[in-house]
This record gives structure tokens, C-alpha cells and sequence, in this order.
């Protein structure tokens, strides 16, 4: 094969990888948006939530009760400090399943490994919960072992199923094991190619976040009011409180991902095309000499023929 003939297909494999590359750039900046879009409509639906422990909270107060320390599912509904004893602690990290995303799995391993180092835990009082296949590596090369792994699902419609088996996860975790307090860790999203690791604590409840609750103003002229059990009511709210934190963890997670692809796709596009510019620039160099030396050889066969 010539050397035109292969500046030729390389141009051709470029041009190909560089189709391949824009399509997967507009499917991660349409994935980050549908994602941002499902996060955002959690707003209302926690607003709700909200209000519904308000009530409970403000019942409980006015009449000089306390809710049940256990909601029946195994959460806990008042907060504890950090400094009481609660038992194992539960982490859950958010990775991907799919590569081609840049730094994005090195990044919130590392962020939660240096994290857990801070609190100085013992193995066998550590539980870690996987979600995303590509994370395992980085986890197990740092010495951590991991009790539970779950798939990252690839589209929006994939999430409410695994955030519910989760919480049955959890719930297991916090009858069985005595997992007093869980933490997520994922990537959450700034913009269409910045991200940053996150942590929130799930569990215990944060007691300045429930003060905070007990003490806004009830907007409404109607009286809020409850008929069922306190401690079924706020076993449901709990419910739905615990099932929009996951789902948003799901979804920031899978946005930042998508904008870590986006980002890896945008470098891969630049160097695609300076590769291009260059095979393109070797090829019309090497086609002017070509023609060239064609040209020299016919002025010469007729220069000889007189």
C-alpha cells in the first residue's frame, strides 16, 4: 500500500471517529439536560413533603408529644450527634457503568475514600454500598471491600426502580446490621462540564432541618390537620423524603457523568481534527509531489523523443 493510499484511509478512520464523537456529544448535552429536568421537578414534590412533616411536627409539639424514635421501617425519625455511638456506618457512592466519561469515577473514589479515612473506622464497622460498576476497582485497590453493588442505570426510566430496591437494601441494613448512619457520595452538577463531589448524610436527620420545618409559617388559610396515626404519617413521609434524596443522587450523579463525557468528547473532537488537519496536510503534500513527478517524467520522455 502507498503512502497516499494510507494517508487516505487514515483520513477516512478520522473523519468516521469524528461522526462517532459529535453524535456521542449531543446524546451526553441531551442526557444532562433530561437529567437536570427530572432533578428540578423533585422541588415541588419535596415541598410537599415538607409540609406534611410540618404538620406532624407542629402536632406533636403543640400537644406536648414526641414522635416515635422509629418510624417502622427502620429510620430513624429524630437525629442523633455525630459524636453518639451509631453503631456501623452505611456509605453509599455513586460511579457509572459505562466508560468514556473522563476522571469522573477517580474522582468521587478518591473524594470518599479521603473522607472516610477522617473518621478512622474499623473494617467490620464500615459498609459500603456500590453503585456503578467502574467504581469497584478504585475501591478495592485502596483496600476498602464492597458489601453491595448496584448497576447504574442508563436512562431516566431506570431510576425509580433501583431507588427502591436501595431502600429495601436499607432498611435490611438498618434491622439487620445496625447501621446507625448513612452517607451518599456522588458527583453533583455545576454546569454542562463542571462537577464537583458531594456528600449528604442521609441518615440520622438532621435536627436543625426539622427545627427549620416545625418553624415556617403555614401558608395557606386553611388549618392543617391529620386523621391517621402520627407514626404511620411520618412513616410515609420518611418514605417518599428518603426516596426524592436517592432519586436526586441518582440524577445529579448521571448528569455530572454525562457532562465528564461531554468534556472527554469535546478533547477527543480537538485532537480528531488536528489529526485531520495534519493527515489532510501529509496527503496534499504528498499528492502535489506525486503529480509533480509525473509531470518531470513526461517533459523528459518528450524531451528524449527529439
Amino acid at each position: 500500500m502507498s503512502s497516499i493510499e494510507l494517508l487516505q484511509r487514515q483520513i477516512h478512520t478520522a473523519q468516521d471517529l469524528q461522526a462517532v464523537v459529535k453524535m456521542m456529544k449531543v446524546l451526553a448535552a441531551l442526557n444532562i439536560h433530561q437529567y437536570q429536568q427530572a432533578v428540578a421537578s423533585l422541588a415541588e414534590y419535596n415541598r410537599t413533603i415538607e409540609m406534611g412533616l410540618h404538620v406532624v411536627l407542629k402536632a406533636a409539639h403543640t400537644h406536648d408529644a414526641s414522635l416515635p424514635d422509629d418510624n417502622g421501617d427502620g429510620f430513624k425519625t429524630y437525629s442523633q450527634s455525630l459524636s453518639t455511638d451509631l453503631g456501623r456506618c452505611g456509605v453509599i457512592i455513586f460511579g457509572s457503568e459505562q466508560g468514556m466519561c473522563g476522571q469522573f469515577n477517580e474522582q468521587i473514589s478518591h473524594y470518599a475514600i479521603a473522607e472516610l479515612e477522617k473518621l478512622k473506622l474499623s473494617p467490620e464497622h464500615l459498609a459500603i454500598f456500590a453503585v456503578g460498576s467502574r467504581l469497584i476497582s478504585h475501591l478495592e485497590t485502596a483496600g476498602y471491600g464492597i458489601e453491595q453493588t448496584f448497576a447504574m442505570p442508563g436512562s431516566l426510566a431506570g431510576i425509580t426502580s433501583m431507588v427502591q430496591e436501595i431502600l429495601m437494601h436499607i432498611a435490611t441494613w438498618r434491622d439487620r446490621e445496625q447501621i446507625g448512619q448513612i452517607t451518599l457520595f456522588y458527583n453533583h452538577l455545576h454546569s454542562n462540564t463542571l462537577w464537583e463531589p458531594y456528600k449528604l448524610q442521609l441518615l440520622p436527620l438532621d435536627g436543625e432541618w426539622l427545627q427549620h420545618i416545625e418553624s415556617q409559617e403555614w401558608r395557606s388559610r386553611t388549618l392543617s390537620t391529620f386523621t391517621m396515626p402520627s407514626d404511620v404519617l411520618v412513616a410515609s413521609l420518611l418514605r417518599q423524603y428518603f426516596f426524592i434524596l436517592l432519586y436526586r443522587a441518582f440524577g445529579e450523579s448521571l448528569a455530572g457523568e454525562n457532562a465528564s463525557r461531554l468534556a472527554s468528547m469535546q478533547v477527543a473532537e480537538k485532537n480528531i481534527e488536528e489529526r485531520l488537519t495534519e493527515f489532510t496536510g501529509q496527503f496534499q503534500q504528498k499528492r502535489q509531489t506525486a503529480i509533480t513527478d509525473e509531470l518531470l517524467e513526461i517533459i523528459s520522455a518528450f524531451e528524449l523523443s527529439h
